[in-house]
């Protein structure tokens, strides 16, 4: 009984360690953000007092707030974040199931996935732009065209991704799974993916900037009068640089929170159940 206890007080303790120190690890993180934007705000200001460009060619931080405030007021901004964040989500989780899908196909069936492992690399390096002519006269001027345009330009680094976390896992797993009766479903829940799922979550989350960047460009030359990138568009028209610059430090906020509260900890959860951090032993 006092094992037992001793034992319980240590883990109850060890707890503690863990939090406190995750704790510290996110006030330092916060810190770290907080002396980045001063001195990136503190450099743009200075920048601005020298007049090394013009005023409407480079605006100042106060006229950029200005202009935040003034898209918020009139409601641009707001559905253009939802608008954009609509199409965001829908395009990656369509992404997601068919280049999963096909990427585990890729797996079973060695030479198909030989064949499409090559093709596959070659979309991936096809610009995203490019999609845009082919999308608008396939499809059209709507929220279906953006769609396909954010879907080509990630599904495929999804494919592979999936394709390559799955064919790298260690073959000793297998054999330890098989020497204990381990086979079909049961090797494929509960030894391939799992052991997958760190590469899965770094190739997921590129993906994911692949669709963003695509979708940004994609909403910039399909008109629907809606979205981040039609603000941007607009701003280009009207020669109206706090709106230009206003809009991109708003992708630049949504793109930094997804992969802080998102992607980030999804990783870090993944590799501390695996014990891959380097803290994790300290």
């Amino acid at each position: 009984m006092l094992a037992e206890d001793d034992h319980r007080q240590d883990s109850i303790q060890a707890g503690r360690t863990d939090t406190q120190h995750g704790r510290s690890i996110d006030t330092n993180d916060a810190a770290n953000i907080v002396l980045f934007l001063a001195a990136f705000l503190g450099l743009w200001q200075l920048v601005v007092a020298l007049h090394i460009l013009p005023d409407t060619l480079f605006p100042s931080p106060a006229s950029t707030a200005a202009s935040i405030g003034k898209l918020v007021a009139n409601g641009s901004l707001v559905i253009g974040i939802l608008t954009t964040l609509w199409r965001l989500v829908a395009g990656f989780a369509i992404s997601i199931v068919i280049g999963g899908a096909v990427g585990l196909a890729m797996v079973k069936f060695r030479a198909f996935g030989k064949t499409m492992s090559s093709f596959a690399v070659g979309l991936l390096t096809f610009p995203s732009i490019a999609w845009v002519p082919f999308s608008i006269l396939l499809i059209g001027f709507n929220d279906f065209g953006i769609l396909f345009v954010v879907v080509m330009a990630s599904v495929f680094s999804v494919m592979i991704s999936t394709y390559s976390a799955i064919r790298n896992v260690p073959p000793i797993y297998f054999l330890a799974a098989r020497n204990m009766n381990a086979k079909g479903m049961a090797l494929f829940r509960h030894v391939m993916i799992p052991a997958a799922t760190p590469s899965l979550i770094v190739g997921i989350r590129q993906a994911w900037s692949f669709a963003w960047h695509a979708l940004i460009g994609a909403e910039m030359l399909i008109t629907t009068l809606y979205g981040l990138g039609h603000i941007l568009s607009v701003g280009r028209e009207f020669i109206d640089m706090n709106q230009i610059v206003a809009v991109m430090i708003t992708i630049f906020c949504i793109g930094l929170l997804f992969d802080r509260i998102i992607f980030l900890r999804m990783e870090e959860k993944v590799r501390t159940k695996w014990g891959l951090n380097q803290h994790s032993g300290e």
